[in-house]
Protein backbone atom coordinates (compact mmCIF):
# COMPACT_ATOMS: atom_id res chain seq x y z
CA UNK A 1 0.00 0.00 0.00
CA UNK A 2 1.44 3.18 -0.77
CA UNK A 3 2.39 5.67 1.84
CA UNK A 4 0.34 8.81 2.59
CA UNK A 5 2.56 11.58 2.79
CA UNK A 6 3.01 15.27 3.35
CA UNK A 7 5.76 17.54 2.43
CA UNK A 8 6.35 20.80 4.21
CA UNK A 9 8.96 23.81 2.96
CA UNK A 10 9.12 26.90 2.50
CA UNK A 11 10.64 27.01 -0.01
CA UNK A 12 8.89 26.18 -3.13
CA UNK A 13 11.99 24.76 -5.30
CA UNK A 14 12.70 22.37 -1.93
CA UNK A 15 9.10 20.82 -1.94
CA UNK A 16 9.28 20.40 -6.09
CA UNK A 17 12.42 18.65 -5.96
CA UNK A 18 11.38 16.16 -3.32
CA UNK A 19 8.16 15.37 -5.05
CA UNK A 20 10.41 14.94 -8.01
CA UNK A 21 12.71 12.41 -5.92
CA UNK A 22 9.39 10.53 -4.26
CA UNK A 23 7.54 9.69 -7.70
CA UNK A 24 10.51 7.56 -8.58
CA UNK A 25 10.86 5.78 -5.05
CA UNK A 26 7.54 4.05 -5.49
CA UNK A 27 4.57 3.06 -3.47
CA UNK A 28 4.45 7.09 -2.03
CA UNK A 29 1.44 9.16 -2.46
CA UNK A 30 1.91 12.72 -1.35
CA UNK A 31 -1.66 14.20 -0.87
CA UNK A 32 -0.75 17.26 0.15
CA UNK A 33 1.85 20.18 1.13
CA UNK A 34 2.38 23.33 3.36
CA UNK A 35 5.28 25.62 3.16
CA UNK A 36 5.11 26.82 7.43
CA UNK A 37 4.82 25.60 10.23
CA UNK A 38 1.26 26.20 10.85
CA UNK A 39 0.26 24.66 7.36
CA UNK A 40 2.23 21.58 8.56
CA UNK A 41 0.23 21.36 12.10
CA UNK A 42 -3.24 21.58 9.81
CA UNK A 43 -2.53 18.75 7.49
CA UNK A 44 -1.55 16.51 10.14
CA UNK A 45 -4.29 17.23 11.57
CA UNK A 46 -6.47 16.98 8.87
CA UNK A 47 -4.96 14.04 6.85
CA UNK A 48 -3.28 12.14 9.25
CA UNK A 49 -0.71 10.84 6.95
CA UNK A 50 1.77 8.05 7.21
CA UNK A 51 4.77 10.12 6.21
CA UNK A 52 5.93 13.71 6.69
CA UNK A 53 8.97 15.33 4.90
CA UNK A 54 9.29 18.59 7.21
CA UNK A 55 11.59 21.11 6.90
CA UNK A 56 13.36 22.25 10.55
CA UNK A 57 14.39 25.67 9.32
CA UNK A 58 10.84 27.73 8.70
CA UNK A 59 9.97 30.92 9.80
CA UNK A 60 7.64 31.72 12.54
CA UNK A 61 6.55 28.09 13.82
CA UNK A 62 9.78 25.69 12.91
CA UNK A 63 9.44 22.24 12.30
CA UNK A 64 10.56 21.69 16.42
CA UNK A 65 7.87 24.19 17.26
CA UNK A 66 5.54 21.79 14.84
CA UNK A 67 6.02 18.85 16.66
CA UNK A 68 5.99 20.51 19.96
CA UNK A 69 2.65 21.87 19.55
CA UNK A 70 0.74 18.33 17.72
CA UNK A 71 2.90 16.59 21.13
CA UNK A 72 0.87 19.48 23.23
CA UNK A 73 -2.57 18.94 21.32
CA UNK A 74 -2.00 15.07 21.66
CA UNK A 75 -2.72 14.53 18.08
CA UNK A 76 -0.69 11.06 16.92
CA UNK A 77 2.18 11.97 15.10
CA UNK A 78 2.90 10.36 11.74
CA UNK A 79 6.94 9.15 10.45
CA UNK A 80 8.48 12.06 10.63
CA UNK A 81 11.78 12.80 8.05
CA UNK A 82 13.18 16.34 8.85
CA UNK A 83 15.30 18.18 6.00
CA UNK A 84 17.65 20.06 7.27
CA UNK A 85 20.73 22.35 7.20
CA UNK A 86 22.13 21.89 10.53
CA UNK A 87 25.66 21.24 11.86
CA UNK A 88 27.08 17.65 12.72
CA UNK A 89 26.62 18.54 16.49
CA UNK A 90 22.65 18.65 15.85
CA UNK A 91 22.41 15.67 13.09
CA UNK A 92 24.09 13.70 16.04
CA UNK A 93 20.93 14.48 17.88
CA UNK A 94 18.91 13.14 14.88
CA UNK A 95 21.10 9.51 15.83
CA UNK A 96 20.61 9.37 18.92
CA UNK A 97 17.04 9.66 18.88
CA UNK A 98 16.51 7.19 16.31
CA UNK A 99 15.07 10.11 14.25
CA UNK A 100 15.55 10.41 10.21
CA UNK A 101 17.10 13.02 8.52
CA UNK A 102 17.99 14.41 5.40
CA UNK A 103 20.16 17.10 4.62
CA UNK A 104 20.20 19.65 1.98
CA UNK A 105 20.48 19.59 -0.83
CA UNK A 106 18.62 16.05 -1.55
CA UNK A 107 20.28 12.85 -2.31
CA UNK A 108 17.75 10.40 -4.29
CA UNK A 109 19.01 7.24 -2.93
CA UNK A 110 18.94 8.85 0.54
CA UNK A 111 15.36 9.87 -0.01
CA UNK A 112 14.24 6.31 -0.83
CA UNK A 113 16.38 4.83 2.61
CA UNK A 114 14.38 7.61 4.54
CA UNK A 115 10.87 6.06 2.74
CA UNK A 116 11.83 2.49 3.33
CA UNK A 117 13.33 3.39 7.12
CA UNK A 118 9.47 4.67 7.38
CA UNK A 119 7.62 1.58 5.91
CA UNK A 120 9.43 -0.54 8.26
CA UNK A 121 8.67 1.48 11.28
CA UNK A 122 4.87 1.44 10.61
CA UNK A 123 4.57 -2.43 9.57
CA UNK A 124 6.52 -3.28 12.65
CA UNK A 125 4.50 -4.99 15.29
CA UNK A 126 2.81 -3.07 17.29
CA UNK A 127 3.64 -0.07 14.99
CA UNK A 128 6.62 2.40 16.30
CA UNK A 129 5.25 5.15 17.67
CA UNK A 130 7.37 8.27 17.41
CA UNK A 131 5.98 10.34 19.75
CA UNK A 132 8.54 9.30 22.60
CA UNK A 133 11.57 9.83 20.19
CA UNK A 134 10.67 13.43 18.63
CA UNK A 135 9.94 14.80 22.12
CA UNK A 136 13.24 13.42 22.97
CA UNK A 137 14.96 14.95 20.41
CA UNK A 138 13.11 18.48 20.95
CA UNK A 139 14.41 18.56 24.22
CA UNK A 140 18.28 17.73 23.50
CA UNK A 141 18.37 20.30 20.70
CA UNK A 142 16.94 22.92 23.10
CA UNK A 143 19.38 21.93 25.84
CA UNK A 144 22.23 22.88 23.59
CA UNK A 145 21.58 26.36 24.47
CA UNK A 146 23.96 27.17 27.35
CA UNK A 147 21.51 27.68 30.34
CA UNK A 148 24.13 30.50 31.64
CA UNK A 149 23.74 32.38 28.50
CA UNK A 150 20.70 33.88 29.49
CA UNK A 151 22.07 37.08 28.28
CA UNK A 152 21.35 35.65 24.46
CA UNK A 153 18.93 34.28 22.66
CA UNK A 154 18.70 32.07 19.53
CA UNK A 155 17.87 33.34 15.96
CA UNK A 156 17.82 31.72 12.52
CA UNK A 157 19.60 33.15 9.82
CA UNK A 158 20.62 31.63 6.18
CA UNK A 159 20.14 27.88 7.93
CA UNK A 160 21.89 28.49 10.89
CA UNK A 161 20.94 28.44 14.30
CA UNK A 162 22.95 31.99 16.15
CA UNK A 163 23.41 32.80 19.17
CA UNK A 164 23.16 36.92 19.49
CA UNK A 165 23.99 38.75 22.67
CA UNK A 166 20.48 41.09 23.77
CA UNK A 167 22.72 43.90 24.04
CA UNK A 168 23.68 44.10 20.45
CA UNK A 169 19.76 43.50 19.65
CA UNK A 170 18.68 46.90 17.75
CA UNK A 171 14.58 45.90 17.43
CA UNK A 172 12.85 43.06 16.65
CA UNK A 173 9.42 43.56 14.15
CA UNK A 174 6.60 41.05 13.91
CA UNK A 175 4.46 40.48 10.34
CA UNK A 176 2.38 37.99 9.42
CA UNK A 177 3.51 36.29 12.22
CA UNK A 178 6.92 35.97 11.59
CA UNK A 179 9.19 37.88 14.22
CA UNK A 180 12.06 39.20 12.52
CA UNK A 181 14.99 40.91 15.43
CA UNK A 182 17.89 42.96 13.94
CA UNK A 183 21.84 43.41 15.53
CA UNK A 184 24.13 45.83 14.13
CA UNK A 185 25.53 42.32 11.97
CA UNK A 186 23.00 39.58 12.01
CA UNK A 187 19.02 39.79 11.01
CA UNK A 188 17.57 36.50 11.76
CA UNK A 189 14.16 34.96 12.70
CA UNK A 190 13.01 34.22 16.68
CA UNK A 191 11.26 30.82 16.87
CA UNK A 192 8.77 33.29 18.99
CA UNK A 193 5.15 33.45 18.62
CA UNK A 194 4.11 36.79 19.91
CA UNK A 195 6.38 39.94 21.00
CA UNK A 196 4.84 39.28 23.99
CA UNK A 197 6.25 35.87 24.09
CA UNK A 198 10.02 37.57 22.81
CA UNK A 199 9.67 40.45 25.61
CA UNK A 200 9.61 37.49 28.11
CA UNK A 201 12.95 36.55 27.44
CA UNK A 202 14.38 39.88 26.82
CA UNK A 203 15.59 42.41 29.87
CA UNK A 204 12.38 44.12 30.18
CA UNK A 205 14.68 47.40 31.24
CA UNK A 206 16.10 47.49 28.26
CA UNK A 207 13.40 46.84 25.78
CA UNK A 208 10.24 48.83 25.12
CA UNK A 209 7.18 47.91 23.45
CA UNK A 210 7.17 51.73 21.23
CA UNK A 211 4.54 49.90 18.89
CA UNK A 212 2.63 47.12 18.61
CA UNK A 213 4.26 45.76 15.94
CA UNK A 214 7.67 46.65 17.31
CA UNK A 215 10.34 46.02 20.15
CA UNK A 216 13.30 48.60 20.63
CA UNK A 217 16.44 48.44 22.72
CA UNK A 218 16.39 51.97 23.84
CA UNK A 219 20.49 52.01 24.65
CA UNK A 220 20.37 51.26 20.38
CA UNK A 221 18.27 54.48 19.46
CA UNK A 222 19.98 56.73 17.16
CA UNK A 223 17.81 59.66 17.30
CA UNK A 224 13.98 60.75 17.52
CA UNK A 225 12.26 61.84 14.77
CA UNK A 226 9.60 64.28 15.58
CA UNK A 227 6.65 63.05 13.26
CA UNK A 228 2.84 64.55 12.08
CA UNK A 229 0.29 65.44 15.00
CA UNK A 230 2.81 65.48 17.64
CA UNK A 231 3.90 61.76 17.08
CA UNK A 232 7.15 60.37 16.59
CA UNK A 233 9.48 57.86 15.63
CA UNK A 234 12.49 56.48 16.62
CA UNK A 235 15.82 56.21 14.27
CA UNK A 236 17.78 53.01 15.45
CA UNK A 237 21.48 52.24 14.64
CA UNK A 238 21.29 49.11 12.64
CA UNK A 239 23.08 49.78 9.12
CA UNK A 240 19.74 50.76 7.30
CA UNK A 241 19.03 53.43 10.04
CA UNK A 242 15.64 52.54 10.64
CA UNK A 243 12.75 54.38 11.79
CA UNK A 244 10.24 52.62 13.84
CA UNK A 245 6.94 54.64 14.83
CA UNK A 246 6.21 55.28 18.51
CA UNK A 247 2.64 54.46 18.51
CA UNK A 248 0.72 56.97 20.35
CA UNK A 249 -0.11 55.23 23.52
CA UNK A 250 3.66 54.84 23.86
CA UNK A 251 4.53 58.79 23.15
CA UNK A 252 4.31 59.46 26.83
CA UNK A 253 6.98 56.89 27.56
CA UNK A 254 8.88 58.01 24.97
CA UNK A 255 8.90 61.52 26.73
CA UNK A 256 9.99 59.81 29.78
CA UNK A 257 12.67 58.32 28.65
CA UNK A 258 14.36 61.00 26.97
CA UNK A 259 12.88 63.64 28.99
CA UNK A 260 11.44 65.67 25.72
Amino acid sequence: MALSTLIVDDEQLARDELAYLLKSVGDVEVIGQGKNGVEAVNLIKEHTPDLVFLDVQMPGLDGFGVIKRLIDKKVALPQIVFATAFDQYAVKAFEVNAVDYLLKPFDKKRVAMAVQKARKNLQSDPPLNPSSTLDSLVKMLEAQIPQNQVSKIMLRSAGRMILVDQKDICFAAIEDGVITVVTANVEGHSNCRTLEELLESLDGNLFWRAHRSYLVNVNRIREVVPWFKSSYQVKMDDKKQTEIPVSRAQTKRLRELFKL
